[in-house]
């Protein structure tokens, strides 16, 4: 290694006087530094070699809530991204009250065919009744 070369300029208007230390020569190693160094890569390798399997292996034991916790998850963006069209359908002229008599027209056709006579309740109960046992598989 080669020893550091002192430069001392005094050059400056002020008369300033600056001392400039330049090093020359190659970079610091050792052998002990190298051999850590390929311990550490070995341990490395080893840890990433192995991760496919660490990552079956934890996903095999928490399957159930890692799967819940998606579904609940996606179903907070679904309804984030919900409001933000709503937000911005209400935002256009003359769209909103549009809705709002579709909505109105629909509510008094539904009240008119189910709820007015007691027949057409019963068809309604019927009708729940087999989607509650399409969807359960009862």
């Amino acid at each position: 290694m080669q020893e550091p070369t002192k430069v001392t300029d005094t050059s400056t208007p002020t008369g300033t006087k600056i001392d400039v230390t330049v090093e020359t020569g190659d970079a610091i190693t050792s052998p002990s530094t190298n051999a850590q160094f390929d311990e550490i890569k070995e341990k490395v390798v080893v840890v990433l070699s192995e991760l496919p399997g660490y990552i079956s292996s934890f996903f095999g034991s928490y399957q159930k809530p890692i799967i819940t916790i998606v579904l609940i998850l996606s179903a907070l963006v679904t309804l984030k991204v919900l409001f933000a069209v709503i937000y911005a359908l209400n935002d256009v002229p003359l769209l909103a009250p549009t809705f709002e008599l579709i909505g109105m027209g629909y509510t008094a056709w539904f009240v008119y065919r189910y709820l007015l006579k007691a027949s057409t309740r019963q068809e309604l109960v019927q009708e729940f009744k087999s989607y509650k046992e399409q969807v359960t598989g009862d």
